[in-house]
């Protein structure tokens, strides 16, 4: 057998596009040529399936699922909302959820994880190819409680348990799910309504907070022109504070009344319970947050597949 070199395999994944292992692979089963691993790649839909993966994939679908008192959201992107009613995409993303709520949220051990046909990455490779646009495991999380619930809510449903946003809510309580499953759906409601950015003012992140800070610093800055120092204080560090409350979930007001911080309307329901009820932790995933959607010319691109220049 033909020793496999770095250089070769390098050579092919350039050639291909496809992935490290792939081009290794390929090249032990046709014994380092690299003509006829081409081929195998091409055969074998890798090579088809990398160069798709260039594709932004801000569409797709948040899947969430709850087994016991734990629960997992995923979220599985593509390149165009169309993909989202594949039966054989939404499949693929139960079977992720699936798969995360045994595992965990380490993105690499679901990749590995087996499914009937494969490894959940290799069936996302051929699922790229045989649906025709990129698809990307992007993210996952898992909540829990030792005791209490954890209640899931999907905003724009595509399908049970799938759609546009997902969110968990964790309850830590000895109460019933009489009491809990209501409670939770409403803050999970809330919490997809309303985008808290952590659950407490404690757990916001010192950069936001120091980012928005600045920013109302400078906004506020003719404000404090001749004020004495303990009222420049107040100006600038009121905005601030509110900023805070604002954000973290526990302190937002409560989006069913619109005047009820969140964590009072826990405690009363705690009260009413007779019961402990500790908003322990919570998800909340919004479809393609944070990726930059490529802007295309469907036009252009038409010309520039034909040879036409525009």
């Amino acid at each position: 057998m033909a020793e496999i070199t770095a250089a070769a395999v390098k050579e092919l994944r350039e050639k291909s596009g496809a992935g490290m292992m792939d081009c290794k692979k390929a090249l032990t089963e046709t014994n380092g040529d690299i003509e006829a691993a081409t081929d195998w790649l091409r055969s074998k839909g890798l090579a088809a399936a990398a160069k798709k993966s260039s594709r932004t994939a801000a569409e797709g679908l948040v899947g969430v699922a709850v087994a016991g008192t734990k629960g997992v959201a995923v979220e599985v992107n593509s390149q165009t909302d169309f993909v989202a009613k594949n039966e054989i995409f939404q499949t693929f993303v139960r079977d992720v959820t699936s798969v995360a709520i045994e595992l965990g949220d380490d993105i690499d051990a679901i990749k590995a994880a087996p499914l009937p046909t494969g490894t959940v990455e290799e069936v996302l490779t051929n699922n790229i190819s045989t649906i025709g646009e990129n698809q990307v495991l992007r993210r996952a999380k898992m909540v829990q409680v030792s005791q209490g619930a954890v209640i899931p809510y999907v905003h724009n449903a595509q399908a049970p348990g799938l759609g546009k946003i997902g969110v968990l809510v964790a309850l830590e309580s000895d109460a019933g799910v009489d009491v809990l499953e209501p409670l939770g759906k409403q803050i999970a409601m809330h919490v997809a309504a309303a985008f808290p950015l952590a659950l407490s003012i404690d757990d916001l992140d010192p950069e936001v907070v120091e980012r928005e800070a600045a920013i109302l610093r400078e906004k506020n800055a003719e404000k404090i022109v001749g004020k004495s120092p303990e009222v420049a204080e107040k100006i600038l560090n009121g905005p601030i504070e509110k900023f805070k409350k604002e954000n973290a979930l526990l302190t937002q007001l409560f989006v069913m009344d619109g005047k009820t911080p969140v964590q009072d309307v826990i405690a009363k329901a705690a009260k009413d319970a007779g019961a402990s009820i500790v908003l322990k932790d919570y998800v909340r995933f919004q479809l393609g947050e944070g990726i930059e959607k490529e802007e295309s010319d469907f036009a252009a691109e038409v010309a520039a597949a034909s040879g036409v220049s525009r």
